[in-house]
């Protein structure tokens, strides 16, 4: 009895554990001892098991098996102590099991009909902790458990044990197995009618949450769902108590899993319901209500409609600027479910929600994060809203997610990432700010790289033809050369390939020029009359290659030199290059007129070829002065960077640039692949001719254009002649 009292000292019970009294104390729980005795050694065992080495102690000397005989003691102290230690005890796992295998349920259960307040908590509060385990609960059913609790619950003189008994059914209600059972009992029938019976909003609430835990599979959403669960939560959304309208938004969240459900609550009106939660100024409520907007428009276009006509999405563009990542991250996945639809998408738009995505992408939260650049890949999907991103300073954030070493996190940013380089402007914008560098490195890790980091990276170099051919070396028939398009050579590995902008505004350098190509009219040059030359000049032809006439040449001449003065006063990043536009003219009157592919590619090559400086035997190679013409281009325009169409001395890496552009201006379909040591080569695809049958041959065969020594002439791949033409 001293020890008992003097216990609930803290130094006592020091001293106590330091003279291991917990053994001595478990012996006196033995049913030989006086009910005093019981008393007391289980008020003192209460006060020592609060410490996790005395419950450790407890438990070792078998002491839980006499602490469960003791629930059923006549004396209420007895039991009260008892049931405090055992309830101290189950706060571990290992103590949970026993509790079950000792035969506990039973003792427990009947004191829930205690008529000790006290006692009732205690032991629902035991039963709390117990009931977390399946086997554990399996018992309890058989045992009536769940009946009893209802019992408490349809009591209002039990109103303050409602709260503590809710939470057990919630345990009771975790597996679909058991809901079922109770729901053939006529349990969930008797849960839905207290959950609509007048309570206090703090046990409506906690209501509420037990359907939100049945609702986490989907046998059970089945179960509530013909229950008509629905109807019921639609009410509750009306109570003033903001603690109710949260936990209703999270029973929809979770019934919205339930494709039919989903249907009922648009039918029911909870969507224009849950839309007006999104102004309340309580941020538990609106991330709630989010989070069942998230799931209600989730592959469902009817309702992300009734969202947009309930003015939901301008709220969530507003909630995607909030504090709370749980709301940032269910209204962005929100925006994503309904911008699919263009109209939609449109307004979403309409109302910032580019400006709104940039601050998210800076979070440290991976499912905003996550939630956030699967929005933008949706919304970026209209070009304007691509500018806006731009503008709004949005892609250096989303280029600096490819850093990210959370999977998911990468995979999204990759997919934003290559629905952003859709167009040349923030392709450019992107690579500035080191996306290819990311991706490169990415792509030379095993466990990184995916087919997201590879897409990304074939869209950012497809909308940037420039960085790609230095990259790469290579573009294929489907890679358009246009006017901004620039040859700054080979890239070295993990080396950013500048912008022409940055190229332009380095000092004159020894290095070789940067070629640009630029085809777009000059306004005060009118190309077309130049060209049209005087009508009764003759039409001079050679191999069905369009010749220039002599008065023609020398027109042309005198542009190029009235061009090249002009060109010195210009930045080199903004000229126009006439003499281009007029070669494009020429090619088209000259090349497209003739009917068979083989000679126009033919005509085309020995076009490029007179403009460059003509052909140039192998031998006489090392006396074509192409180099000086070059360095004296840069010295006159005092610049790196050269317009191809001031190129008048060019070799095999001018050559087939110029190839590849007039080919695309034209029409007509070729690749350009760069070797090395200046090489340069276009590759065609044609049928053989078969003279045998007056056919093509089925297959087609890839061939070499020589621009270079025999102009005109096709080279067929891994033939000795293109093997040399591509490598001596």
């Amino acid at each position: 009895m001293a020890l008992g009292i003097m216990a609930t000292n803290g130094d006592v019970k020091g001293t106590l554990k330091k003279l291991d009294a917990v053994p001595s104390m478990v012996e006196k729980l033995s049913p030989e001892e006086d009910t005093v005795v019981h008393e007391f050694a289980t008020l003192c065992l209460a006060s020592l098991s609060t410490d996790f080495v005395c419950k450790a102690q407890i438990f070792d000397n078998k002491g839980l098996l006499p602490l469960i005989q003791l629930l059923s003691s006549p004396d209420p102290d007895v039991i009260k102590n008892s049931l405090e230690i055992i309830f101290n005890l189950v706060q571990d796992y290992q103590c949970r099991l026993a509790v079950h295998k000792l035969g506990g349920i039973p003792p427990l259960l009947k004191l829930l009909m205690s008529d000790f307040p006290v006692i009732q908590k205690l032991a629902l509060q035991t039963l709390q902790n117990i009931t977390t385990d399946k086997d554990t609960r399996n018992t309890f059913r058989e045992e009536q458990g769940f009946e009893k609790l209802m019992d408490i619950l349809n009591n209002m003189d039990f109103s303050d044990l409602h709260d503590d008994t809710l939470q057990v059914v919630a345990n009771c209600l975790s597996d679909s197995e058991s809901v079922q059972l109770i729901h053939n009992s006529g349990g969930l029938t008797k849960l839905m009618e207290f959950l609509l019976s007048p309570s206090i909003p703090e046990i409506q609430s906690n209501t509420v949450k037990c359907i939100t835990r049945v609702a986490q599979s989907s046998e059970s959403r089945e179960v509530l769902h013909k229950q008509d669960v629905e109807k019921v939560l639609v009410e509750l959304l009306s109570v003033a108590d903001i603690k109710v309208k949260s936990s209703t938004c999270q029973a929809v969240a979770a019934m919205s899993l339930h494709l039919a459900s989903k249907d009922s609550f648009r039918d029911l009106g909870v969507i224009p319901a849950v839309v007006q939660l999104l102004s309340s100024e309580n941020l538990m409520l609106r991330a709630a209500a989010t989070h069942a907007l998230s799931n209600l428009t989730h592959s469902n276009k009817r309702n992300t409609l009734a969202v947009y006509e309930a003015g939901g999405h301008e709220f969530l563009v507003q909630q995607l600027n909030g504090n709370c990542p749980r709301t940032v991250t269910n209204s962005a996945a929100t925006l994503c479910n309904m911008a699919g639809q263009e109209t939609i998408r449109s307004s979403i738009l309409s109302h910032g929600a580019m400006q709104a995505l940039v601050e998210p992408l800076k979070s440290t939260d991976s499912q905003v994060l996550i939630n956030t650049t699967l929005c933008l890949s949706v919304l970026a999907r209209d070009k304007e809203a691509r500018a806006e991103l731009q503008r709004a300073g949005g892609l250096q954030p989303l280029v600096n997610l490819l850093r990210s070493n959370h999977k998911e996190v990468l995979h999204s940013a990759c997919m934003a990432v290559s629905v952003c380089a859709s167009d040349e402007a923030t392709a450019v914008e992107m690579c500035k700010y080191g996306a290819l560098e990311f991706l490169q490195e990415i792509s030379q890790s095993v466990n990184r790289r995916s087919r997201f980091t590879k897409l990304a990276m074939v869209s950012l170099l497809n909308s940037n033809l420039s960085v790609k051919y230095s990259l790469t070396g290579h573009l294929t028939s489907s890679d358009i050369i246009t006017d901004g398009f620039y040859d700054a050579g080979k890239a070295r590995p993990g080396q950013r390939v500048l912008t022409l902008e940055e190229l332009s505004k380095q000092p004159v350098n020894k290095n070789q020029p940067i070629i640009v190509i630029n085809t777009a009219p000059d306004e005060t040059v009118d190309v077309a009359e130049e060209e049209q030359g005087n009508p009764s000049e003759p039409d001079t032809s050679s191999k069905g290659g369009h010749r220039t006439p002599r008065k023609k040449k020398e027109e042309d001449k005198q542009k190029y030199e009235m061009q090249f003065e002009s060109l010195i006063e210009k930045p080199s990043n903004t000229i126009e290059d006439v003499s281009l536009q007029i070669l494009v003219e020429e090619a088209k009157e000259s090349i497209l007129r003739l009917s068979d592919e083989k000679e126009q590619y033919a005509a085309l090559a020995r076009l490029v070829s007179d403009v460059m400086g003509g052909a140039v035997e192998m031998e006489k190679l090392h006396k074509f002065s192409w180099m000086l013409h070059l360095s004296e281009l840069k010295f006159q325009l005092q610049s790196n960077v050269v317009p191809i169409g001031l190129i008048k001395k060019g070799i095999y890496c001018h050559r087939a640039l110029l190839f590849k552009c007039l080919a695309d201006c034209i029409g007509i379909g070729c690749s350009l692949v760069r070797g090395e040591y200046n090489r340069a080569w276009n590759e065609v695809l044609l049928f053989n001719w078969n003279a045998s049958n007056n056919q093509h041959s089925s297959q087609p065969r890839h061939y070499i254009v020589d621009l270079m020594h025999k102009p005109g002439s096709l080279l067929e791949v891994d033939t000795p002649a293109a093997v040399w033409y591509q490598t001596i």
